[in-house]
């Protein structure tokens, strides 16, 4: 198995194991370019955790081996999303892991402190790691997800050493889900905040699914996130 899949299976399998969630839908994702299915996309549902959605994209040909994973909490909720991407290119690494934020992180110290603040000893430290650079992302991606975003290319080494703040943000944000927070969210927010963080418009990474998948299968993989 490779890094960046053994990555996304440890880490969807302690969620699954720690939360109440059917399967709703289980995939498999074509493409034009291989006569074998080239991705899968899973769906649960339950409660608190109301979605999570994993979607795998693993094309030898081209090099890539894409794993993502989602898990949403409930619209009214004031607990954010947790959010993995784990990915190898060839012999370069990449992963991007966050919180989603439910509020406006500007107008509430005490979300702040309760959701983010224990984040910052990991964050800090995952950071100063030796083999990470930063990727590449907009102005406008940076704006859809919070501070405490780790979004870093990687050495294989350090690939592999990211597991451990990969777990704590999970402890953390599957803490959070048990015991909810203090401030609720607007259902309207979180609708209109998906609908931007899986824009075509703002992330390039939806064109290069239609270029693999086709517009229909990509449109069908982005509804299952935008969506509850």
């Amino acid at each position: 198995m490779s890094l960046p899949a053994a990555l996304s299976d440890t880490t969807l399998a302690k969620i699954l194991d720690r939360f109440p969630l059917d399967e709703a839908e289980d995939r498999e994702l074509t493409s034009p370019m291989s006569p074998a299915p080239v991705g899968r996309i899973r769906v649960w549902r339950g409660a608190p955790v109301v979605k999570v959605v994993n979607v795998s994209l693993v094309v030898p040909p081209i090099g890539l081996d894409s794993h993502m994973i989602f898990a949403f909490t409930d619209p009214s909720s004031g607990v954010p999303h947790f959010t993995l991407d784990s990915v190898a290119n060839g012999e370069n690494y990449a992963f991007h892991l966050d919180l989603i934020p439910r509020i406006d992180l500007a107008t509430s110290l005490p979300y702040l402190d309760e959701v983010y603040e224990p984040l910052t000893p990991i964050y800090t430290a995952a950071r100063e790691r030796e083999g990470l650079e930063p990727a590449h992302l907009t102005p406008r991606q940076y704006a859809l997800m919070s501070p405490w975003m780790l979004v870093n290319r990687a050495t294989a080494t350090a690939f592999e050493g990211i597991g451990d703040a990969v777990d704590e943000y999970l402890t953390h944000w599957a803490g959070l889900v048990e015991t909810g927070v203090k401030i609720e969210a607007a259902p309207e927010r979180d609708r209109s905040h998906r609908e931007l963080l899986f824009s075509p418009e703002i992330d390039p990474v939806w064109k290069q699914t239609v270029r693999l998948l086709g517009e229909e299968q990509s449109e069908s993989v982005r509804l299952a996130l935008v969506s509850n």
